[in-house]
């Protein structure tokens, strides 16, 4: 794995491009399993966390970017496996349990586990409600929560735009949310929803993003909708 290699040859030229301030580093456990998890402004996330983070991260990547042909498949394949980045089927329901069982193995082997909570990534820059997925891995493991503000990136790196601008961005590791080991069978959809609710809390704070006390999915299929609303009005 070529992680650090990557890290410490083209960090330099990140940290020059995005300009990140950093706090909180303290807060970042230095050994033992954690999620960091984070808010999602633009592409350009992905690298602001492992250049300023003093341990290495794992991270879900899109199923697509390990599926291409010929020489280019084979080539990102190969990128997003060197950096510690490994599959995830989006599609929903138990295509994407192989990702999460293979996340709960890099928590349980003592590593960081990264991940964009969703909800963060909107066209309107706020924060809205997100599924239980990361509170139910945190519970099962018993592993410390992490939250991470992250700020600037979409200025820098507007929705739809390739090569970010040179500019400033902030990254602000919170305190460590403790989380005590439960059974599958022994939690509860509020305790799920309160620990999600406190992760958004944190982060929300840290960045200053305005919530919005409705969930994501919802939000995403209502604006999906009204753009193609929109485009058959144009055709007709």
């Amino acid at each position: 794995m070529l992680y650090w290699f990557f890290v410490k040859v083209f960090g330099p030229i990140a940290r020059h491009r995005l300009g990140p301030t950093v706090s909180g580093l303290n807060n970042v456990p230095r050994s033992g399993g954690a999620i960091i998890a984070a808010n999602h402004l633009a592409v350009i996330d992905d690298a602001l966390i492992p250049i300023t983070c003093p341990r290495m991260v794992h991270f879900m990547g899109k199923a697509e970017y390990f599926e291409g042909k010929g020489l280019k498949g084979k080539f990102k394949k190969w990128w997003f496996t060197s950096v510690g980045v490994f599959p995830v089927d989006r599609s929903g329901g138990n295509k994407s349990l192989g990702a999460l069982e293979h996340a709960r193995e890099i928590i349980e082997d003592g590593h960081l586990f990264g991940i964009h909570i969703e909800g963060t990534r909107s066209p309107d820059g706020r924060m809205y409600k997100g599924h239980t997925g990361v509170a139910r891995l945190a519970l099962e493991t018993g592993c410390p929560i992490v939250p991470v503000a992250l700020i600037g990136s979409d200025l820098l790196q507007p929705i739809g735009t390739t090569i970010p601008k040179k500019g400033k961005t902030q990254v602000k590791y919170g305190k460590p949310i403790a989380v005590t080991k439960k059974s599958a069978d022994e939690i509860t959809h509020a305790e799920l929803r309160e620990l999600t609710d406190r992760v958004s809390a944190a982060i929300r704070e840290m960045s200053g993003q305005e919530y919005v006390d409705e969930y994501a999915q919802k939000v995403k299929a209502e604006l999906k909708a009204a753009k193609e609303a929109e485009a058959a009005k144009i055709a007709e």
